[in-house]
C-alpha cells in the first residue's frame, strides 16, 4: 500500500551481488568521469544536468527491474542482483563528481532558474544518502543497515519457551490476528509481550546505525539525518515539528471523546471498570496506530464474493478513465503482478501491496495479491493512483530527476485520496455493489473511518513516531534511554500505558520496522492524512457541490482535470505553492476536522454519561 522511497539494499555476504554489463558499462564511465585523469567538469549548467539525468534514468531503470525481480520471484540469484545494481546507482548519486559538480552550479544561485535550481537542489539530496566523499562511512553504513534487516528479517517470535528453546512460534500475522479478534486479556497480553521481543536484539544494532546515518547526513551540510529527509520538503527541522505540534493539537479534542469511547467499550467487551488509560494490550494494534474493530459497520467483503480478482482491477481502472485518465500502458498488464499465487506456487512473492515505476517513463507496474473482498478493491483503488501519478508527470516538462511527488507525502495522498473515493456510498451503489435496500449508519461508517485509518494515527504519526525519531537523531537520544523516552511519548501523545513496567532492557521503539528501513520520515504519514482530506474537500464542495461525507468522483471529468494538473508537475514546483493555488488554503486539520464534525458531536453525546474526556 505504501510507496517506498529510493533505497539502499544492504549487501549481505552470502548473496552473489552481479551487476549487469550494461550498469558495469555505466559504472565505468562514472568512475572514470570522476578520476583525477577523467574528463573536465561539465562546462555548463544544462550539460551537467543532462548527464545527469540520462546516467541517473539508465542506472535508476537498472536497479528498479533488479528490484521488481526480486520481489515477484524471491530467490538468492534476484537478491544479489537486486543488491549490486542499487550499489551502482548508490556510487553515482553519491559520488564526487556529482557533489562538486552541484555545489559549483548552486554556487551560481542567481543565474539559475527555478527548474534548474530544484533539479540540483534533488541531485544533492540523493547525495547526501552515500555521499562519495567519505566512502568508508557509507560502507560501514551499508554494512550496519544489512545486520540490522537480516537480524528483523530473521526474527522468531515465541510463546513458550524451554530454556533457550522455542516451542511455541507465533507469526507476526498470527500476532496481528489475535489481538484483533481475541477476547482473553490473559492471553493478548502474553502475545503482545511476545511482540516485543524484537526489540532488545536491535537495540545496540539502532544506536549504531543512527550513527553512521548521521555522519552521513552530515558530510553535506545537515544538522543530522533527520533535517536530510525534513529537507526534501523545503523546510527546517523546527518548522517541520511545530507543524505536527500543531497538528496533534488542533485534533486532540475529537481524539479525547474517540479515547473514550474506546476505553468504554473496551472495558465492556474485556468485563473491566473503565480505565483511566487503555491498556496497551487492550488495543486490537501491536502499536495502537489504529482500532479497527470498535465501531459496527456494513458486511463491506460480502459485495465481493461472486466477483473475480480481475474485475476489481478493472474497475479501479475504469475510475480513473472514468474521469477522463488515459487507458492503461498495455504493458502495464503484462508487466504486472496483481493476483493472489495458488498454493503450491514453485515461486514465492512480496504480498504487500506496491506501485512501481520502472524507468521514469511508461513502465508503469503493480505487485499485489488480490482477492475478491473489499480491502483489495480499496487498494487496487489506492495503487493505481500511484501509477497514474508515474504516468501524469511522465512529460516532456518535468526532468527525470524531478519526476516524483510534490513531496513524498503527496503520493500517499493522492493513493489514499482514491481509496478513499472508493468506499463512498454512492459509488458502492452506483456498481450496485451496495443494494438500494440495504440502509448504512453513516455516523458508525464515520466512526469507523476515524478509529481505522485517520484521527487516531495522528497522535502516532505526527505525536510519538516523529517525536521519538526527532530526538533518535538531532539529540542522538542515548540508547539507554530508548525505552523510557518512547514510552513517555507513548503516554503523552497516544494516553496508553503498559501492562507492566517496561524497563531498558526493552527497545519497544525497535518493534517498529520504519525505525530500521524507512528511517526518520514518518511525518510523511502525517502529512498525506491532512493532504487526503483537503483534497477531498475541495472535489466534493468546489467541483462535485456535494456533501464530503456522502459524494461520488466516478464520471467527473472535471474532478480528473483538476488532479491531472497537480499530478503533472511531479517535483517541478513547491508542494506549498502547489496546495495553496489549488485549494486555496495552506496545510491544514481544517478540513480533515470538518469531516468528522458530526462524528465529534455524537460522541459527545455518547460519552456524557461517563463525564468529559
Amino acid at each position: 500500500m505504501t510507496r517506498k522511497r529510493d533505497t539502499l539494499i544492504p549487501p549481505l555476504s552470502f548473496y552473489n551481488c552481479r551487476v549487469s554489463r550494461p550498469t558495469l558499462l555505466l559504472v565505468t564511465i562514472l568512475l572514470w568521469g570522476c578520476s583525477d585523469s577523467g574528463p573536465k567538469p561539465a562546462s555548463s549548467v544544462d550539460e551537467f544536468l543532462a548527464m545527469y539525468n540520462e546516467l541517473d534514468r539508465r542506472l535508476y531503470t537498472v536497479a528498479a527491474e533488479a528490484q521488481w525481480k526480486s520481489v515477484t520471484d524471491v530467490t538468492e540469484e534476484h537478491t544479489g542482483a537486486r543488491i549490486g545494481a542499487d550499489r551502482a546507482l548508490a556510487a553515482f548519486r553519491g559520488s564526487r563528481y556529482v557533489i562538486d559538480s552541484s555545489r559549483r552550479f548552486l554556487d551560481l544561485r542567481e543565474s539559475l532558474n527555478d527548474l534548474k535550481f530544484r533539479e540540483l537542489d534533488k541531485i544533492l539530496l540523493n547525495a547526501a544518502e552515500s555521499p562519495g566523499t567519505i566512502p568508508d562511512v557509507v560502507q560501514a553504513r551499508i554494512e550496519a543497515e544489512a545486520r540490522l534487516t537480516a537480524a528483523m528479517d530473521g526474527f522468531t517470535f515465541c510463546l513458550e519457551w524451554r530454556g533457550e528453546q522455542c516451542l511455541k512460534p507465533i507469526t507476526a500475522n498470527e500476532i496481528d490476528d489475535n489481538l484483533l479478534n481475541s477476547r482473553n486479556l490473559a492471553e493478548r497480553r502474553k502475545v503482545w509481550e511476545a511482540s516485543k521481543q524484537i526489540g532488545p536484539p536491535l537495540k545496540a544494532g539502532l544506536a549504531e546505525v543512527r550513527d553512521l546515518r548521521n555522519r552521513t547526513a552530515t558530510e553535506l551540510g545537515y544538522s543530522s539525518f533527520f533535517h536530510l529527509q525534513v529537507a526534501d520538503y523545503g523546510m527546517s527541522v523546527s518548522e517541520l515539528m511545530q507543524l505536527m505540534d500543531k497538528v496533534v493539537l488542533e485534533t486532540q479534542p475529537l481524539y479525547r471523546q474517540l479515547d473514550l469511547y474506546a476505553r468504554r467499550k473496551l472495558a465492556e467487551r474485556y468485563g473491566q471498570p473503565v480505565p483511566e488509560r487503555l491498556p496497551a494490550h487492550w488495543l486490537p494494534n501491536r502499536w495502537g496506530q489504529e482500532w479497527p474493530g470498535l465501531a459496527g459497520t456494513v458486511d463491506l467483503d460480502g459485495m465481493f464474493r461472486r466477483k473475480e480478482p480481475k474485475w476489481i482491477v478493472g474497475q479501479a481502472e475504469r475510475f480513473y478513465t472514468s474521469l477522463g485518465f488515459p487507458v492503461l500502458p498495455h504493458g502495464f498488464w503484462e508487466k504486472s503482478d496483481l493476483y493472489q499465487l495458488p498454493p503450491g506456487a514453485p515461486r514465492r512473492k512480496n504480498t504487500h501491496a506496491s506501485a512501481w515505476h520502472i524507468d521514469r517513463n511508461q513502465d508503469v507496474r503493480s505487485l499485489m495479491s488480490v482477492v475478491p473482498n473489499f480491502r483489495w478493491f480499496e487498494t487496487s483503488h489506492h495503487e493505481l493512483g500511484h501509477v497514474y501519478y508515474y504516468l501524469a508527470y511522465s512529460n516532456p516538462k518535468v526532468p527525470i530527476v524531478l519526476r516524483e511527488g510534490a513531496n513524498r507525502a503527496f503520493h500517499e495522498a493522492v493513493g489514499d485520496l482514491i481509496g478513499s473515493a472508493a468506499r463512498q456510498e454512492l459509488y458502492l451503489r452506483q456498481l450496485g455493489l451496495l443494494p438500494a435496500s440495504q440502509t448504512i449508519d453513516r455516523t458508525q461508517w464515520l466512526l469507523n473511518e476515524a478509529l481505522d485509518s485517520a484521527v487516531v494515527f495522528l497522535p502516532w504519526s505526527a505525536g510519538v513516531m516523529t517525536h521519538f525519531e526527532h530526538d533518535l537523531y538531532e539529540r542522538k537520544l542515548p540508547a539507554e534511554q530508548f525505552n523510557r523516552r518512547w514510552w513517555e511519548l507513548v503516554t503523552k501523545y497516544q494516553g496508553f500505558e503498559p501492562p507492566s513496567g517496561r524497563g531498558e532492557e526493552f527497545c519497544d521503539a525497535c518493534t517498529k520496522s520504519h525505525l530500521i528501513d524507512d528511517p526518520a520520515q514518518y511525518f510523511d504519514y502525517a502529512v498525506a492524512t491532512l493532504l487526503k482530506y483537503q483534497l477531498h474537500d475541495y472535489i466534493a464542495r468546489r467541483i462535485l457541490k456535494q456533501d464530503p461525507r456522502h459524494c461520488n468522483y466516478f464520471g467527473n471529468r472535471e474532478v480528473g482535470r483538476w488532479l491531472w494538473e497537480i499530478l503533472s508537475l511531479g517535483a517541478t514546483r513547491d508542494w506549498r505553492q502547489v496546495l495553496r493555488e489549488k485549494t486555496g488554503e495552506d496545510l491544514s486539520s481544517r478540513a480533515m476536522m470538518e469531516y468528522f464534525r458530526p462524528l465529534s458531536e455524537y460522541l459527545e453525546k455518547e460519552n456524557a454519561s461517563v463525564g468529559k474526556p
